[in-house]
């Protein structure tokens, strides 16, 4: 057993990464060791707290010639936990996504199979009894054929696309459709049984006929669920406003009938492409200021504390009325001081936006001469092969230790290091490269804050969103209805208006009408 000492030192740092199984309730501990060299001098290793995490190097600019070292990552307890519970919804969300394929597909051979079961079934069963089928019985056929092969192209069209998101509960219209589907069948087999199959019906075109009226029907059920699935929605009857918790920022869009799941998909789908991405560390600084000026708030008591008196008593009494007194004296002194920290707070951001012009001009300059460094060549050059070509990968390994440094302070002051890493910056400046962009175009994704799904998914993709609703998430907008979309860092609160009826009116003006005067006045100069 090694002693504290040796433990202080930091000659070895154990990460200890525990696995819960629910089925076998077993549990797997992993020690890795990770060795370092002796020295007595060296500070103790800082281990990582409980909610550490995983980060990359932010030192990128500085170490652009060379890559080395070792990659340490640690897992807390409840980062193991929610990966647990992570896995065991997705695995949920996927049993139910194909439990629900599945019964669609087999609702969709059910339909597809009954009619030319109608037709086959009678030359199984009593063939000899059929009378036979003319020229319009056969035309019947090619009717069917088509009828299906339609029905087929336009339910694959309209149920059978790749699903955009897990919904909390089923969908009620899709759900009502499927039911009529399968209550229509169904009524189709008990009257199909009963009258033809019971009785063995001779006229096989009265039975073609009643497969044919069986297609028509499933082609007009299909055309209403294009209308309550798609034509429903487009017309705009509400405009919900979506505001995100952390940073205030907002967007306003125009929604149809919609219930609040699909809403809120929709509301999701927009996110993605109109939202910055959330950046939690412009929020620190104003955390930062906020725990500072609380701090300077101190209420004591100049005179000591008071004796101990009686629980009831005039003594005591005057000694809390003394106290409270000094503590509010106390509250308003501090607050007249701290009414001057606006002059604070508008010198700190004036030096923040002189730093980031400053680091601005820098990267502007740095970039623009780096690309000066790289020129296209022209077919006829490339035929004579010299010996420094490069592909534009290498061109922008090449190129970015100039413009490495200027761009990470940039993005340091900007807080914006997390966001992008080494690996796609040179992606990025790969692509500018390839399509002959300019320094101006390559600095547009650093310089302005673009939407959340230009960065990589690690930074912006949350596994998943919790729909939180006072009413059923199943019932249709109204107006004034809230939900809220919560995701680990932060969430979307969600109001609902409903767009106003508008009444206009006409009014006709003759454009003869258009008649004018000069008015002269004696100081007019004509």
């Amino acid at each position: 057993m090694q002693s504290p000492t040796v433990m202080e030192a930091g000659d070895e740092v154990l990460q200890v990464l525990e696995v819960c199984e629910n089925v076998e309730e077993i549990k797997e501990v992993i020690v890795t060791t990770i060795e370092e060299d002796s020295n007595t001098n060296s500070p103790p290793v800082a281990s990582s707290g409980p909610g550490s995490k995983p980060s990359q190097d932010d030192n990128w600019g500085e170490t652009t010639t060379a890559v080395t070292g070792t990659s340490e990552h640690s897992l807390s307890q409840e980062d193991i936990v929610r990966i647990t519970k992570d896995l065991e919804d997705s695995v949920g969300l996927d049993c139910r996504r194909y439990f629900t394929l599945t019964l669609a597909v087999i609702l969709g051979l059910l339909v597809f199979l009954t009619p030319l079961a109608f037709l086959v079934l009678p030359h199984l069963l009593w063939p000899e009894k059929l009378q036979s089928c003319g020229t319009a019985c056969e035309g019947l056929f090619i009717s069917v054929a088509f009828k299906l092969l339609i029905l087929l192209l336009a339910v694959w069209a309209l149920f059978f696309r790749p699903p955009r998101a897990g919904l909390p509960r089923v969908f009620v219209f899709r759900a009502l459709l499927a039911v009529l589907v399968l209550l229509f069948v169904v009524s189709y087999w008990l009257f199909y049984g009963v009258r033809i199959l019971d009785s063995q019906d001779e006229n096989y075109q009265g039975i073609v006929q009643y497969a044919v009226s069986l297609v028509d029907a499933l082609l007009f059920i299909h055309y209403l669920a294009i209308v309550l699935l798609e034509l429903r929605q487009l017309q705009p009857c509400f405009s919900v406003c979506v505001t995100r918790s952390t940073d205030g920022e907002i967007r306003h869009y125009n929604l149809g009938q919609l219930s609040i799941q699909r809403a809120a998909l929709a509301i999701l789908e927009h996110y993605y492409c109109d939202f910055p991405v959330h950046n939690p560390a412009l929020l620190s600084a104003s955390k930062s200021r906020a725990a500072k000026h609380l701090a300077g708030l101190k209420v004591y008591n100049v005179d000591g504390e008071f004796p101990a008196a009686p629980a009831e008593g005039p003594g005591n009494n005057a000694a809390a009325g003394l106290a409270h007194s000094q503590s509010r004296a106390m509250i308003a002194a501090a607050a007249r001081r701290r009414d001057t920290s606006h002059n604070d707070l508008y010198y700190e951001e004036a030096e923040h936006e002189r730093r980031v012009r400053k680091r601005k001009a820098r990267l502007v300059v740095a970039v623009e001469e780096a690309f000066t460094h790289i020129k296209r060549m022209q077919e006829e050059e490339q035929k004579k092969a010299p010996g420094d070509v490069m592909d534009p990968r290498e061109a922008a390994q090449a190129i970015f230790p100039s413009m490495a440094r200027a761009l990470q302070k940039y993005l340091r002051t900007t807080k914006q290091q997390h966001c992008h890493s080494m690996e796609s910056i040179q992606q990025h400046l790969a692509f500018c490269i390839t399509n002959n962009m300019t320094p101006k175009a390559f600095l547009e994704s650093y310089l302005t804050p673009g939407p959340t799904l230009q960065y990589s998914r690690d930074h912006w993709l949350a596994r998943q969103w919790t729909l939180i609703s006072e009413a059923s998430v199943t019932s249709g907008l109204k107006d004034g209805t809230i939900f809220l979309l919560k995701c680990v860092d932060f969430s979307l609160v969600v109001t609902t208006k409903k767009i106003p009826y508008i009444q206009m009116s006409e009014e006709y003006i003759d454009p003869k009408s258009h008649k004018f005067v000069l008015r002269l006045q004696s100081e007019t100069s004509v």
